[in-house]
This record gives structure tokens, C-alpha cells and sequence, in this order.
């Protein structure tokens, strides 16, 4: 997915996102496509250390009993621009 809105996933986004991520069992990571270490996508602090501005593409992984459900939240929650716009 990519990140579109214009700040990028600043403070309220990755908030936004840990939020919807944590309400699934699943484990989820997210990876900047062009780093190769991910991070847990239920860390605030871990999210922002992503430093996802506009354009930023990012792959997001699940693993769990909830894993496609979590990932189609996820992929809507950033399609809609974290709400921004």
C-alpha cells in the first residue's frame, strides 16, 4: 500500500492505524518496501520510526486466525488517507 495523504503517517495516522491493529489477534508487521527490516504495526513508537511521508509504498503482513480481516482494515484505513482529506 502506499501512504497518500499529504503530512504522511505523522503522529495521528500511526495512531490511527496501532488503534485498528490492535484490535485484531493477528500479529502484524509492516515494512517499508524499500528497507528490509519491518516493524510491529501495534507500536506507536515503532510506526513512527517508519518515517512514511506521501508516496512512502509500505507492505503490511498478518499472521493469525484474524490475519485477512485485519489486513482488509488496515489496507482501507490508509486508502481513505488516515481521513484526512
Amino acid at each position: 500500500m502506499t501512504i497518500a495523504n499529504k503530512l504522511g503517517l505523522h503522529a495521528r495516522p500511526a495512531t490511527l492505524f496501532v488503534e485498528a491493529a490492535k484490535k485484531y489477534e493477528s500479529d502484524i508487521a509492516v515494512r517499508r518496501v524499500d528497507h528490509r527490516e519491518s516493524v510491529d504495526g501495534k507500536s506507536i513508537l515503532e510506526m513512527m520510526m517508519l518515517a512514511a511521508t506521501q508516496g512512502t509504498d509500505l507492505e503490511v503482513t498478518a499472521t493469525g486466525a484474524d490475519s485477512e480481516t485485519a489486513i482488509e482494515a488496515l489496507v482501507e484505513l490508509v486508502k481513505s488517507k488516515f481521513e484526512e482529506e
